[in-house]
């Protein structure tokens, strides 16, 4: 017994250091030094401050600003720690009745609007954190944001131009809209 007690201790503490400290180290220090930005998550400074991550959607809802796709984190939005859908099927009357109140906050923000609203303004995503929202889904809000800032909405347009992304190394998914980006360019924007 004593035989194997020892070979079964030493291996599971070599494991440990290899598999807790070393492997982490070596993987965190090689992300640092390929992508330096995600690695220190992806932190948007503005005036030395730290304001959002371009990795997780932020809370806006203020009329003045875009708003990004719909949280499904509880017990508040756009919460890190917990991640995840809300696993209601498509059939689902509460999801149903959600997307119904969604669309109605949508209508009364704007009633002029006779866009179809984006399909991404009222459904959350996977992971409820997603920090971007299609191209189509931030023309819908551009007479809105226009009015509130009151600028034009060819300088509203122009912005969301200059910020939409294309697909992921120009294969992968689809164009989209960084909402933290194209929000704090907007705060960037004089009033005429």
């Amino acid at each position: 017994m004593k035989s194997l007690l020892r070979p079964t201790i030493t291996l599971f503490v070599l494991l440990s250091i290899i598999t807790g400290i070393v492997y982490p180290l070596v993987v965190a220090g090689i992300s640092r030094a390929i992508f330096p930005g995600n690695a220190a998550g992806s932190l948007v400074v503005k005036d030395g401050k730290p304001v959002g991550s371009t990795l997780i959607g932020q809370n806006f809802t203020d009329p003045k600003y875009f708003w990004g796709r719909p949280s499904a984190t509880s017990p508040q939005p756009y919460n890190g720690t917990a991640s995840g859908g809300s696993n209601l099927g498509p059939l689902n009357p509460a999801l149903v009745d959600t997307v119904k109140g969604r669309i109605d906050v949508l209508k009364a923000a704007d009633p002029d609007t006779k866009l179809p609203i984006p399909t991404d303004l009222v459904t959350a995503s996977g992971s409820g954190l997603d920090p971007h929202i299609s191209p189509s889904a931030a023309r819908y809000q551009i007479a809105r944001v226009a009015r509130e800032r009151k600028i034009s909405t060819d300088r509203v347009a122009s912005l969301i131009d200059a910020h939409t992304e294309g697909a992921q190394w120009g294969i992968f998914g689809e164009a989209r809209v960084n909402v933290l980006k194209l929000n704090l360019a907007l705060d960037e924007q004089p009033k005429t």
